[in-house]
């Protein structure tokens, strides 16, 4: 049978539509990636660069579930609630980033013939995966084991650009300019390229991992079209649960439809709109609606045929069951796997300032690693399960081997979404003003390997630890001791000390020891502002009250 032409008036509606669909993943796109760069240069200027993660409804929910309240920020939330309830689950490909980038790997390396996609794009029973997970997630979150960052599309995404996909960047732009200039090209380095010195380029532990994870979603775009959005995303799965209550959708009338499955060419949700369309799995891409040449689909309000309409996600009562079984046997284990510590303490496991409870800060936190991307001296990293656990893998830690934390830097309490690390000043950090009588925020206490100590050790003069030590009165002081030297020479040594009471933890004597392999002062989160008792195992000073 030979179809005819579409008519001219519907090619023009048709490029329309699909221009329109472009035109918004591209401004989203394009914002998502300007919020980034504005984060990882520290260009924030006051700019919302995390409002994409505060509107997203299932960020919102997890955290309400395993905190017992919604943090103001994530109120963003309903709007997208209120879009997918008026249009289906729009937001899948008309707003997100990474399902933007699915559809642009789909689009890049579609090498299948018609009927190949025709075939690819008609629903699957794999596809119903996503919803048993989201209930997983979820029953979690309300047992107090927030994991639903692992793969919430918009935490997964910032997360990969935070520490793989920016840092990777940086490289090749460096790479790029020094290139130039060894070809003789009088050129000015690539500006983004200067964020820091080479030698200083900010690095991650867990990138490559990460990195990994990103690509191999991505890659599974040559197996099954938008493989993360069918089969995995949680985020879709509650929005496709909440499209049964939409008031517009796909819309097939069977007395022009000849069969042809042109619909099945495009159709980015695999939502058979050629049958009974499956409204939770709808992304209201409208290429059905544009592919069609008999007109014989259309995006209405009410009056939806109910034998053409699928409102309920395909999935089974016994998947949800083992799912929820799933999560209640996961749970305890994710909660009693502890990092290593002694006396259930966990030394290395010092949390950005600002930072709540460690309780708390593990039901808030969503892996979104924002923090992560904004530290400008790449002291925050995200954690092993060495440091803090199953539970709190990529989770941000402060690493003092690489960095230290800057007296006056409050960035990353700025772009938290969720609440984890609270929103403070300069002031508050410091211990000023207002909050002169609460003291400064302290991020744990020092302390000297008095073995691997230059001065203690081996007697040669080092007081770089005192000399870059930022609080005033100093927190790393010195005692002079007279000692005779190799050449029977008279010398005072000065042998370096902690005063517990006036340490922040602040990290950058253990950052700038010169016992590079490891430093001979070191900081733990004993002594930390956030914990219940926030002095040290060992007691108060000898003389004090």
């Amino acid at each position: 049978m030979t179809l005819p032409p579409p008519e001219p008036g519907r090619l023009r509606r048709a490029l329309r539509s699909t221009n329109i669909r472009i035109a918004w993943q591209a401004f989203f796109l394009a914002a998502f990636l300007l919020a980034a760069w504005a984060t990882w240069t520290t260009r924030l200027a006051g700019y919302p660069v995390s409002r994409l993660l505060e509107m997203d409804p299932l960020v919102g929910l997890a955290t309400a579930l395993s905190t017992g309240h919604l943090y103001r920020h994530l109120g963003w939330g309903i709007l997208v609630l209120a879009l997918t309830l008026i249009f289906g689950r729009a937001f899948c490909n008309w707003i997100c980033p990474f399902g933007t980038l699915h559809q642009l790997a789909g689009w890049l390396f579609n090498i299948l013939s018609r009927k190949e996609r025709w075939q690819s794009n008609r629903y699957r029973s794999i596809y119903s995966w996503k919803y048993p997970l989201l209930v997983a997630l979820l029953l979690l979150s309300a047992l107090g084991a927030l994991q639903i960052g692992l793969l919430d599309p918009l935490s997964l995404l910032t997360r990969s650009v935070a520490t793989a996909l920016a840092p990777a960047a940086d490289l090749l732009l460096d790479g790029l300019s020094t290139g130039l200039c060894a070809l003789g090209l009088e050129t000015p380095r690539i500006e983004a390229a200067k964020f820091a010195p080479a030698a200083d380029r900010r690095v991650f532990f867990g990138a490559f991992w990460i990195g990994a994870i990103l690509l191999v979603l991505l890659g599974m775009n040559l197996a099954i079209p938008r493989f993360f959005c069918r089969v995995l995303c949680p985020l879709g799965a509650l929005l496709g649960w909440l499209s049964r209550f939409s008031l517009m959708r796909i819309n097939r009338d069977v007395s022009r439809c000849t069969d042809c499955n042109l619909c099945l060419s495009r159709c980015e949700g695999a939502a058979d709109p050629q049958g009974a369309l499956r409204a939770s799995e709808c992304f209201v891409c409208m290429n059905c609606v544009d592919d069609c040449p008999e007109d014989a689909l259309s995006f209405t309000l009410f009056g939806q045929d109910a034998d053409q309409v699928r409102p309920l996600p395909d999935v089974g009562r016994r998947k949800v069951v083992f799912a929820g079984l799933a999560a209640l046997c996961a749970a305890p284990f994710l909660k009693s796997h502890a990092p290593r510590g002694g006396r259930g303490s966990a030394p290395k496991l010092i949390r950005p300032p600002g930072s709540v409870d460690e309780r708390d800060f593990l039901a808030k936190c969503i892996k979104c690693d924002q923090c992560i991307n904004v530290c400008p001296t790449n002291v925050l990293q995200p954690a092993g399960s060495a440091e803090s656990g199953i539970e709190g893998i990529w989770t941000p830690l402060m690493n003092f081997n690489i960095g230290h934390c800057q007296l006056k830097c409050n960035l990353c309490s700025e772009v938290c979404p969720t609440g984890a690390i609270r929103r403070i000043s300069v002031a508050e950090k410091l211990g000023r003003g207002a909050h002169r009588e609460q003291g400064p925020i302290r991020l744990g206490t020092a302390f000297y390997d008095l073995g691997r100590c230059l001065p203690h050790a081996m007697e040669i003069p080092c007081v770089v630890c005192e000399e870059v030590c930022p609080v005033a009165p100093k927190a790393i002081q010195t005692d002079d001791q007279e000692i005779r030297n190799i050449f029977g020479e008279m010398v005072v040594l000065q042998k370096p000390f902690i005063v517990p009471e006036l340490c922040i933890g602040c990290g950058i004597c253990q950052r700038e020891c010169p016992v590079t392999d490891s430093p001979a002062v070191y900081v733990t989160a004993i002594g930390e502002t956030r914990a219940a008792h926030p002095g040290l195992l060992a007691g108060q000073r000898a003389g004090t009250s």
